[in-house]
Order: C-alpha cells, then sequence, then structure tokens
C-alpha cells in the first residue's frame, strides 16, 4: 500500500490549528485544512504491513489501508466509496473519535502512527466540497415500517441502513433538534453544528423521517409504537449522569458539565440567553473529570472567560507513553493533553474531592480535596487510599462534574417490560434483540457509555439484525464485511 519506504522518507502530518489565544474568542472549529498533497504524503505512510492491526482497533472495522493507498494515487472518489462502505457518518469520527486504529498501526511500534483520522476526516470533506455525496434513496419498498427512539450515531446510523434496505424508517428524539449528544454534548469548537445539519438533509432526501419533541411515555406510548410499528429500535444512550454524592453538593454552583454544556450550545445556537448558574465568566471553575467530557468543559470555561480553570483527575497522571500493562496494539492508558488543555487549565492527578464548601449564603466557595494512592495488591482491585495530611482547600465558584454516566434512564424500558443486566444497561445480546422480540437496542443504552465509533458500529449491526429479522435474512454488511468494495 502507500509509496514504498514512504513511512521512511515521510513525517506524520498533525492538523494545523489556530493558535489559542485566538481561538477562544469564538466557538469556530479551529482546524486548518492541509493541502491535498500532503494528505497523499500520510497516505504514502501506510507501510504494507501485511497483518493491519487498524482493522481490529476500528470498532467500525474501517478498511484503512485501501483508503490509504486510493488517497496516496490521488483517486478521492475512490477513497469516499471505501470509507462510506463501514462507517456512514466519517465526517463525525474523522473529529471526534480518539481514533484507536491508531494506536493499533503497526508503525507506531517504532514511529508515529499513520495519520489514519486526519486522512479520514479530509477524505470526506473532499467529498462534500465535489458533490459526491448524494442522497440514495432505496429503489423499492418493503413495507415494513421501523420506528427509532433517540437520534444519536447509533440512531442515524441504523436509520439509514435500515432505509437503505427498504424499509420505512421514523426516528423519535424527545429534544428539539435532531443529533443527540453530537449536537448538545460536543462542543461547537470541537464540531460545528453545520456538520451535522448537511448529513440530515442527506437522510431525509433518502426518505427518513425524523420528528422531535416527542418523548415516549408523555407524547406517545409504547404500547403505541409497538402497535403502530414492525419493529422498535433503542438508541437512547447512557443519560444518567454519575452524581458526587459529598456534603455541599446541593450548592449553588455545583453543576452537572452535562447540563453545562448543552446549555451552552443552545445558547451558542441562539436558542436562549445564558443562565447565570451556567456562566462561567470570572469565575475560578474546577472540573471534576479527567475524560473528553472534562476536557469539553474546559475549552468552554475558557471560552466564557473564566478566571481560572483546574481540572481534578482521582487517577494517578499516566506515562506519556505505553506500559508493560498496555502493551501494542491494545488501547495505551497513556497521558493525553486536549486542545483545550492548551488553552489554558491546571491539571491535578491522584486528587479527591471530599466536601463543597458554602459561603454562608448557599452557594459554593471552595472545594477540600485530599491527596490519594491507589494500592495494588494481586488478584484484587486497587484500593483507594488517602494520604495523611494531605487536606487541601481550593477556591472555586463554578464545580462542574464531569463523572460519566451510569447507564440507560429505566423509564423506558420499563414502559416497554424490557429487562436490564448487571449494569443497569439494556439487555441485548441476543443479536441486540432485547427480552421483546419485535424491540431492539443498540449504542450506550445495550454497552453503556462509550465512543462515537461504537455507536455508529451498533447501530449498523443492529440494524443488519432488523433487517433479518422482518425479512428473514439481510444483504446488510456487517462489521468487516468487504462486499461492497465489489462495486468500487
Amino acid at each position: 500500500m502507500g509509496k514504498l519506504r514512504g513511512f521512511k522518507e515521510i513525517e506524520k502530518l498533525v492538523e494545523p490549528v489556530i493558535d489559542p489565544k485566538e481561538r477562544i474568542d469564538n466557538y469556530n472549529e479551529f482546524t486548518i485544512a492541509p493541502e491535498d498533497t500532503q494528505l497523499q504524503d500520510q497516505g504514502a505512510r501506510c507501510m504494507d504491513c501485511g497483518v493491519p492491526f487498524c482493522h481490529s482497533g476500528c470498532p467500525l472495522g474501517n478498511l484503512i489501508p485501501d483508503f490509504n493507498d486510493a488517497v496516496y494515487k490521488n483517486e478521492w472518489e475512490k477513497a469516499l466509496h471505501i470509507l462510506h462502505s463501514t462507517n456512514n457518518f466519517p465526517e463525525f469520527t474523522g473529529r471526534l473519535c480518539p481514533a484507536p486504529c491508531e494506536e493499533a498501526c503497526v508503525l507506531g511500534i517504532i514511529n508515529p502512527p499513520v495519520s489514519i483520522e486526519l486522512i479520514e476526516k479530509y477524505i470526506v470533506e473532499r467529498g462534500f466540497k465535489e458533490g459526491w455525496i448524494k442522497p440514495q434513496p432505496p429503489t423499492h419498498r418493503t413495507g415494513k415500517t421501523i420506528a427509532i427512539i433517540g437520534s444519536g450515531p447509533a440512531g442515524l446510523a441504523a436509520a439509514q441502513q435500515l432505509n437503505r434496505a427498504g424499509h420505512t424508517v421514523t426516528v423519535f428524539e424527545r429534544d428539539n433538534k435532531i443529533g443527540g449528544l453530537l449536537r448538545y454534548g460536543i462542543p461547537d469548537f470541537k464540531m460545528e453544528k453545520k456538520i451535522i445539519d448537511r448529513r440530515l438533509a442527506i437522510l431525509e432526501a433518502e426518505g427518513i423521517a425524523f420528528k422531535c419533541n416527542i418523548e415516549v411515555g408523555k407524547t406517545v406510548s409504547a404500547e403505541q409504537l409497538e402497535h403502530d410499528f414492525d419493529a422498535v429500535l433503542l438508541c437512547t444512550g447512557a443519560s444518567v449522569k454519575r452524581a458526587l454524592p459529598i456534603p455541599g453538593s446541593d450548592l449553588q454552583g455545583v453543576v452537572q458539565a452535562m447540563d453545562f454544556l448543552p446549555h451552552n450550545n443552545k445558547a451558542v445556537d441562539g436558542q436562549h440567553d445564558r443562565d447565570p448558574k451556567y456562566l462561567a465568566q470570572d469565575r475560578h471553575v474546577i472540573v471534576i473529570g479527567g475524560g473528553d467530557t472534562g476536557s469539553d468543559c474546559i475549552g468552554t470555561s475558557n471560552r466564557h472567560g473564566a478566571k481560572s480553570v483546574t481540572n481534578f483527575e482521582i487517577m494517578p497522571k499516566p506515562a506519556a507513553g505505553r506500559t508493560d500493562e498496555n502493551p501494542w496494539p491494545y488501547w495505551p492508558f497513556k497521558l493525553k493533553t486536549s486542545s483545550s488543555h492548551k488553552e489554558g487549565s491546571h491539571r491535578e492527578w491522584s486528587i479527591l474531592t471530599k466536601a463543597f464548601i458554602d459561603d454562608g449564603k448557599g452557594h459554593i466557595k471552595a472545594l477540600q480535596t485530599v491527596e490519594v494512592a491507589w494500592k495494588k495488591i494481586p488478584g484484587e482491585r486497587p484500593q483507594l487510599v488517602e494520604k495523611e495530611g494531605s487536606e487541601k482547600e481550593w477556591p472555586c465558584d463554578l464545580a462542574l462534574l464531569a463523572l460519566g454516566f451510569t447507564g440507560p434512564e429505566q423509564s423506558l424500558p420499563e414502559q416497554f417490560g424490557l429487562h436490564l443486566d448487571e449494569k443497569g444497561n439494556i439487555e441485548g445480546k441476543n443479536q441486540y434483540q432485547t427480552t421483546k422480540k419485535n424491540v431492539f437496542a443498540a449504542g450506550d443504552c445495550r454497552r453503556g457509555q462509550s465512543l462515537i465509533v461504537w455507536a455508529i458500529s451498533e447501530g449498523r449491526e443492529a440494524a443488519h439484525q432488523i433487517d433479518t429479522y422482518l425479512m428473514g435474512t439481510s444483504s446488510l454488511p456487517q462489521k468487516n464485511t468487504t462486499a461492497d468494495l465489489a462495486a468500487i
């Protein structure tokens, strides 16, 4: 694949970005598109490794060496066909995926891996620019109807796949716009919402119906959906926010990240004015949680004009590179510094928040913390140990809890009479089918909080199973199926 010895001759390209001091003045995406010739050079770094471990690293099974080679040869439309054969929305994953494929890249053993995500992003951007991405409505309709509840990446992927099979698909969303966490959980500086809207226009033109402000149990019943549709797919995500049950957690100024971020996104969209309780301007902000959501809170707080932004993480600071505990090609638990961290933040590791301190008027004024260590015991889970004498108070006007999610809301599966597994997720182990044969589940509500790339994969796999349930067999592709390439 690519250029012989290209991986030895060409350096990895890191996507150029606007300087942090400039970009925090707005909510626009701040990456700078490379030249096509630069991207061709990056495709040339793919080294014909023989066994492409990037395939196993990608939950979608993207045919990465194939589209790398097509880009290197300046065959961009072919690269787009290859990419779309396994991924419905590369414009989402090309911006938001943590790129496990790159961590599994064979070249990454000795050198920086191939810039797979960068190439993916600009393949699809070239496709939109050239007008290659057009609606592809089905040539026939089966007469079968499917309701999909939830319009995040899992629901949208399943909708497109099932519509392509000829079924009539209706997507229900309880919010006022389609997109789920893509729209209201991801800040615009990571993905502007016009990126969602242009894809939705394609899906609508293909014949998918979207209905917003519809909540099962309020505006429509589960019984009605089961009556009106031949199959129902639940793609509601894992939206129950993890709490921090410590003294002072009910104080004003203690805010869940997934209340803070959607409020900001709607303000950026012009849907409402900013509520002062969600405003970081001139405040000492402490973000509790070191994942992507915490990073998004940091970037948003800096754009508000926060006085200071501090990030707490209960785990120890990761190593800069791989350790013996996570060798290649597994996902490495190594130090990650996001674009938001670079915009201005102070990070603290191995720190546990013990209490939120009241200012006497019902508002937070500080956090009380203690340093911790993780004691490893062979055969057991590590134990958290507090360090004596390490207590400290931190000035804080706004504490943002970015602690992840515990699972899906239980009211919806209860209305359908479904079972939950031991983790509180919707039980859908039998080919994505729940305990009701006509009701299926996919995405975070089935597997727990995960990545966008996994959500798309789940939606595609669930679509195959629903098609099989309705028709007895299915021609919809599954992971690592290369049949679609025959037409390229």
